[in-house]
């Protein structure tokens, strides 16, 4: 037993011994390194940026009442379209006491004025009938009268407006009743039946009861960076894409860029504004986040290589080509626009150039 013990072991340090003499052999080889083989290419070219924002309408209209007071009715919701001129809430006036107090005492005091230049006509008349006065005395008295009665009748429609925010004369035009300046979409409704409301002045910009806006005339709102915005012109196209609608994407055209930055986060970013061509089957939000596409340069149909293809050294850049022996040298090259991907080659290489690509396997 202790005769086979010792030739066991003695095989399994043979064993271990050949193992690691060929795995320190197999270390010392030197690595074969492979690369890819490619061709130069005719392509174009885009340098583009991309620009984060928002769709929303070109124009959002606040829609405040003309009157202070209570909401007591509303007739649209968010989401609702509404025409120029339809009726979007009803208000309730609470009338202010002195404003209250001066258009009652207005109307007492014409109501004297009147009864009294209606018994100085009576007495006209009779004069006038017996023919004691000229007609010219008795059409001054009747002037009077009338006077008197328009004076009345609008004292009694201003306090009616003061009272109830509405006269019997202008029902029609009431300001009681809030009406949308114009035809769109209610994007929303920020009061409730029982708020109170007043009216915008020199001291508040009033409370809004809706605002309304055109989403048949949308923009694109966002911001660029200093560095990019010098090569922005008006007029510019950009591709427009939504996050919350991956299938969809639209052009519009740079109408605006802001003559002065904006600090965020320690850069300088400019406004830019778009106009959006939106497909008529989409329905878009306001205030979705979407993505702008600029080109901010191209070339086209132009000789490119790959830019892992190419080596840096100093101001100079080189690619290695495949010569008549089948080892790559060294070339300098003359670059032109890069897409990030792809670099336009305007010196140094030709089309039937054959480049050392990315290294694609080691073996021992």
């Amino acid at each position: 037993m202790k005769k086979y013990g010792k030739v066991l072991m003695l095989a399994l340090f043979v064993i271990v011994f050949v193992g690691m003499f060929v795995f320190l052999y197999r270390k010392s080889r030197p690595e074969e390194i492979r690369y890819e083989q490619l061709r130069p290419t005719v392509t174009d070219i885009r340098k583009t940026t991309v620009v984060t924002g928002k769709i929303v309408p070109r124009d959002e209209i606040n829609i405040k009442p003309q009157i202070s007071g209570i909401i007591t009715e509303l007739y649209k919701e968010a989401g609702e379209s509404v025409r120029e001129g339809e009726v979007i809430a009803k208000v309730k006036v609470i009338p202010e006491m002195g404003s209250l107090s001066s258009a009652q005492s207005r109307v007492r005091l014409a109501e004297i004025n009147l009864n009294q230049a209606v018994v100085e006509l009576e007495r006209e008349q009779a004069l006038y009938d017996r023919q004691l006065v000229s007609r010219e005395e008795y059409d001054k008295v009747k002037q009077a009268r009338d006077q008197a009665k328009e004076e009345y009748d609008a004292a009694v429609d201003a306090l009616e407006v003061v009272r109830d925010g509405v006269s019997r004369s202008n029902a029609n035009s009431s300001s009681t009743l809030i009406r949308s300046t114009i035809s769109g979409l209610v994007l929303d409704v920020p009061v409730k039946v029982g708020n109170s409301v007043i009216q915008s002045n020199t001291f508040n910009d009033g409370t809004t009861i809706a605002i309304v806006a055109d989403m048949n005339d949308l923009i694109f709102d966002g911001k660029i960076d200093e560095t990019e915005v010098g090569r922005l012109d008006e007029g510019m196209n950009m591709q427009i894409t939504i996050g919350a609608l991956q299938d969809l994407s639209f052009d519009a055209v740079l109408e605006y860029i802001a003559p002065k930055a904006v600090e965020n986060n320690g850069t300088n970013e400019f406004q830019i504004k778009a106009a959006v061509n939106v497909p008529g089957n989409a329905r878009i939000r306001s205030g979705y986040s979407a993505n702008a596409k600029i080109v901010l340069e191209s070339a086209d149909s132009v000789l490119a290589v790959p830019e892992s293809t190419l080596e840096f050294s100093g101001d100079s850049v080189f690619v290695y080509v495949m010569g008549s022996d089948s080892t790559y040298a060294r070339r300098q090259i003359v670059t032109g626009l890069s897409d990030g991907i792809n670099i336009e080659v305007r010196e140094g290489v030709a089309a039937d150039d054959k480049l050392r690509g990315n290294r694609i396997y080691k073996s021992k």
